[in-house]
């Protein structure tokens, strides 16, 4: 909206009922009831398809691939005081919300599949309905919402992520969460600077009006924060929504005829914006540690007297911080050791620019031989398999082109979003092309590109002003698409849940050479 704009829908307005210079649909959908309706709806078949047949498979009763470093840690955090030792490796590799998470489905329903893989299978679900959620503030549409619910059901990274008892699904829903947090906020700073137009206090100072607290700004921090206690890799997302949190606040007093957009930026929202992006999730990071914190026994939790000197110029740091800080080294030269060039190697390790299109999957389970029986043949086979649903993975890099288009050339706020989150989980990555990587790091792309996808498929489907037959070709277009992304799901169900299947169906299933 231009300042004349703004000004001109100041003086139609009486001062005394002051309100959105914009209409009410510019901040968010109005069809609140049907809205939860259609999310409802969603997320109980996201849920179905989620926890059926949870248990299985199992490795003859124990967990299978990563899940057995992750499972018996979160069996060690809930029976030890919520601090795990892992003591075949000496140290722990990752931070401990993930494993607190699985313990919490541990202590419901035991040590077993259901126990340690029930928390990521609510967080699978979960990540369904704030997609749907976030999609339909965006496009302000119930419609394209639920079409990203439907994608996202469909979506099969995050569907075995979902049902496995490892980390990366956490992960997803803490940086997906945050982003919509930002989204509100987006829309709450427009709505708090309409009110501010309408009462004439927008050319008070060259800067803008101050916009109060920013509970949804936050938010996004806590959330980012728990996603650091998950894996470090959330450290990422911190910077890039660090980055765009700036872009929106510029774009919005630009927006509504603030004199100095950028200066205002600096001044009334950089200092909050670091607060809330930067000190909150280093805050809540090292609070995820509590029990670290309160033990005797957690690992290195006394290296300060032991393992490091007392003194240094870093004295006047708590020695539970500066052991932390000596614990968190150690894991930092794990990670850096883990080379490619100091011969570690995996057969299924993949590198980032293979992600975008899931062109090396991940083996997770498989099992042959007289023991598999069920397919109605001689020799049957069960695997799972973390591989990308084709039929929307494929499609990344005319998603991102598309994007990048409407971003940049057409000034859409949601594709900049979209693709600033999409890059944090992706363009990282490349600087430690050394280190050895696996495609299930990709489980943090896959709800932004699924948002992509919806919001494409939006702009196929076209406007409400758009002709009758240009908006009926393009729900045509739409439905036929969308019919493919579950077709091609349902095709690949077997091999994402380890259903016993013919020989001759497994190589139909792996549609490319880097799938083998």
């Amino acid at each position: 909206m231009t300042a004349t704009a703004v000004t001109d829908a100041v003086d139609d307005r009486p001062k005394a009922s002051p309100g959105p210079v914009s209409p009410a649909s510019e901040f968010g959908p109005t069809d609140t009831v049907r809205g939860w309706m259609v999310t409802a709806f969603i997320t109980v078949v996201a849920a179905i398809t989620r926890f059926t047949i949870l248990n299985y498979p199992t490795d003859a009763g124990t967990p299978v691939f990563d899940e057995k470093h992750y499972a018996p840690q979160g069996w060690q955090v809930l029976t030890g005081g919520w601090i795990e030792d892992n003591p075949a490796y000496g140290l722990v590799v990752h931070p401990p919300v993930g494993k607190q998470l699985i313990a919490v489905g541990e202590a419901l329903f035991g040590y077993n599949g259901w126990g340690w893989r029930f928390s990521a299978a609510v967080a699978g679900t979960v990540l369904v309905l704030l997609v749907v959620r976030i999609v339909r503030r965006m496009s302000r549409s119930t419609m394209i919402g639920a079409i990203a619910g439907i994608l996202m059901i469909a979506e099969s990274v995050t569907f075995v992520s979902a049902r496995l008892g490892m980390l990366d699904i956490f992960l997803a829903v803490f940086v997906v969460a945050a982003l919509g947090c930002l989204v509100v906020d987006r829309d709450q700073v427009r709505q708090r600077l309409a009110v501010a137009a309408a009462q004439g206090r927008i050319g008070v100072t060259a800067a803008g009006p101050r916009l109060g607290v920013r509970w949804w700004r936050f938010g996004a921090g806590v959330l980012l924060g728990l996603a650091c206690g998950t894996k470090w890799s959330g450290v990422y997302f911190i910077a890039f929504f660090g980055i765009a949190c700036v872009a929106l606040d510029i774009a919005a007093r630009r927006a509504y005829g603030v004199r100095k957009p950028w200066r205002g930026t600096a001044i009334r929202d950089l200092g909050p914006a670091l607060y809330a992006l930067v000190v909150i999730p280093i805050a809540v990071y090292l609070s995820t540690y509590w029990a670290w914190f309160a033990s005797e026994t957690g690992i290195d939790r006394h290296a300060v007297g032991t393992k490091i000197g007392t003194d240094s110029a870093f004295a006047f740091v708590p020695d539970a911080v500066r052991s932390l800080w000596y614990y968190s080294g150690n894991v930092l030269q794990f990670h850096e050791e883990l080379t490619n060039s100091a011969g570690n190697r995996h057969p299924w390790e993949s590198k980032p620019w293979t992600w975008p299109m899931g062109l090396r999957p991940m083996l997770y389970y498989y099992a042959d031989g007289d023991n598999v029986t069920g397919c109605g043949q001689t020799s049957c086979v069960k695997a799972v398999m973390l591989v990308g649903t084709p039929a929307m993975w494929w499609l990344a890099f005319p998603v991102l082109a598309w994007g990048l288009w409407r971003w940049l050339v057409g000034r859409d706020w949601r594709y900049a979003l979209v693709l600033t989150a999409y890059g944090a989980a992706l363009l990282p990555w490349f600087l430690t092309l050394d280190r050895q990587m696996y495609y299930f790091y990709a489980a943090a792309l896959a709800p932004f590109l699924v948002m992509g996808l919806a919001l494409t498929l939006g702009d196929i489907l076209g406007k409400a002003r758009n002709g009758d037959e240009r908006r009926a070709t393009g729900l045509l277009a739409v439905c036929l698409y969308i019919g493919v992304v579950i077709a091609n799901f349902v095709w690949l169900w077997p091999i994402l849940t380890a259903l016993p299947i013919s020989t001759t169906m497994w190589e139909q299933q792996l549609w490319l050479p880097s799938w083998r």
